[in-house]
């Protein structure tokens, strides 16, 4: 019989279940307010049911653009605590502003404190509860690891690191002849004859294999692992474990037969939707335009003090199969930043002039990209277009990395949005991942939360 395990949330299971209980917590909040106090701005009626949708959209994707539903935020009691603090407080302001569908601004105003009040509490205690008991190491997944004994220490790591609940506790030594040297002491090394025993005493959630090697799965290891499996324990790859973690492609553990690992998505064929993709990308291009237009007068007067100089400059890039196209921007580097040769920009780059840093920043010096999108040379969403000389450079030590140019690159991106600014191969391999992961699971909807996150990385100042 199977033993009674532990409970464990996944990745998946932890942001919705942060999303039902934000929004439920804040109606029972708004319900009991009206029952304890005279507010009567927002009640929960037949007739007025759509005020709680409205309410719960806004809450959900104003909490979405705040970070409310990323993990390592809702981990941390500083960072939640300012999320909560800026969503509750942008929920209330654009519910108030939006009368056509939501209720018509009460006369007492004592009324929209009390409104904010119960929406930041009810996300305030809801999310501490969740801090102090749901995301915690008591609800951590137990895993046992199968791969090759060089590999070790660095998967345990590696996974750790992705997920601080996801915890290996054993791995298997498929060679008895030899043992297993492992420089994290709370990992045991078990026998395979030990295996079953091992996994039903310490309420075990899955078995990893993370071997490529053939040799490594023995007949005797082949049977347990099937005897497991049959009591209905799961047997994951090492892949599937590392993508569903991190949202990305491990392409460094990917073997020759790739085509396992990346079943593009459909939509890169879907005319329906390229078509909405592409109308989608001409009207953002269109509004960008208009807003970029607007601060076009204080870009050229800073850029005149700041930056001393042209105001545009352009730069040979890859685009969709490898096609090179001219991409436009606001120039935020000194004169002649590259005459010693084509090199990374890196962090604190001492060519970048001080107005320059701030555009960056704020995403300014994007603006003029618009035009590329307008002109069809890139979309909104996709892998950042890079030079000839750093992409001829890097595909030649990484492979699938000339797989980025099946679709057309974008303003902004999967990559963009989860991993800071890259100035190293190292760093390229790691966005190369999260490429890979977009153009395989490319949707609206991974469009949508990318438009999102996006949003984030402007307010937050995390440009480059």
């Amino acid at each position: 019989m199977k033993s009674k395990k532990k409970i464990h949330f996944e990745v998946s299971e932890r942001k919705i279940l942060l999303r039902i209980f934000d929004v439920l917590f804040v109606l029972l909040s708004l319900y009991l307010v009206g029952i304890v106090f005279n507010f009567d701005y927002f009640s929960i009626t037949p007739s007025n049911f759509y005020w709680t949708i409205v309410l719960g959209t806004y809450i959900l994707v104003i909490g979405s653009v705040f970070e409310m539903y990323n993990l390592q935020v809702a981990s941390s009691q500083y960072q939640v605590v300012k999320s909560i603090i800026l969503t509750a407080s942008t929920t209330v302001l654009v519910f108030l502003l939006t009368p056509f569908f939501t209720p018509a601004l009460p006369s007492n105003r004592l009324q929209i404190l009390y409104f904010f009040l119960a929406i930041f509490l009810a996300l305030f205690l809801w999310r501490m509860f969740y801090l102090n008991y749901l995301a915690s190491h008591r609800f951590e997944k137990k895993v046992i690891l199968v791969c090759e004994k060089e590999l070790v220490d660095e998967l345990v790591l590696g996974l750790k690191s992705i997920d601080p609940h996801y915890s290996i506790i054993a791995v298997v030594n498929t060679d008895e002849s030899s043992a297993y040297f492992i420089q994290n002491k709370a990992v045991s090394v078990i026998l395979v004859s030990q295996l079953e025993k091992f996994v039903k005493k310490n309420s075990v959630s899955e078995i990893v294999i993370a071997t490529q090697k053939t040799e490594e799965i023995t007949v005797e290891l082949h049977n347990k692992l099937l005897q497991l499996l049959e009591s209905g324990y799961i047997i994951r790859e090492y892949t599937q474990v590392y993508e569903s973690l991190t949202q990305r492609i491990p392409v460094q553990y990917v073997a020759r037969d790739f085509y396992k690992y990346f079943p593009f998505s459909r939509n890169n064929q879907n005319q329906l939707y390229l078509v909405f993709v592409r109308v989608l990308d001409i009207v953002v291009a269109l509004v960008g335009i208009s807003i970029g237009l607007l601060f076009l007068p204080f870009i050229l007067l800073c850029n005149t003090i700041g930056n001393r100089g042209k105001l545009f400059y352009t730069q040979i890039r890859v685009g969709k199969n490898g096609e090179n196209f001219r991409i436009i921007k606001f120039r935020t580097m000194v004169k002649n930043a590259e005459s010693g040769g084509a090199v990374f920009a890196t962090t604190n780059d001492t060519r970048i002039t001080p107005f320059g840093k701030f555009m960056r920043k704020t995403r300014i010096d994007e603006f003029p990209q618009f035009i590329n999108i307008l002109l069809g040379h890139m979309a909104v969403i996709g892998p950042r277009p890079e030079r000839p000389v750093f992409v001829d450079k890097i595909a030649e030590i990484m492979p699938f990395y000339q797989t980025r140019h099946i679709v057309k690159p974008g303003l902004t991106g999967w990559a963009q949005v989860n991993y800071s600014y890259g100035d190293s191969i190292e760093d390229s391999l790691i966005k190369l991942q999260y490429d890979l992961y977009y153009i395989k699971h490319r949707s609206i909807f991974l469009d949508f939360n990318i438009m999102l996150k996006t949003f984030s990385t402007i307010l937050f100042f995390r440009g480059q």
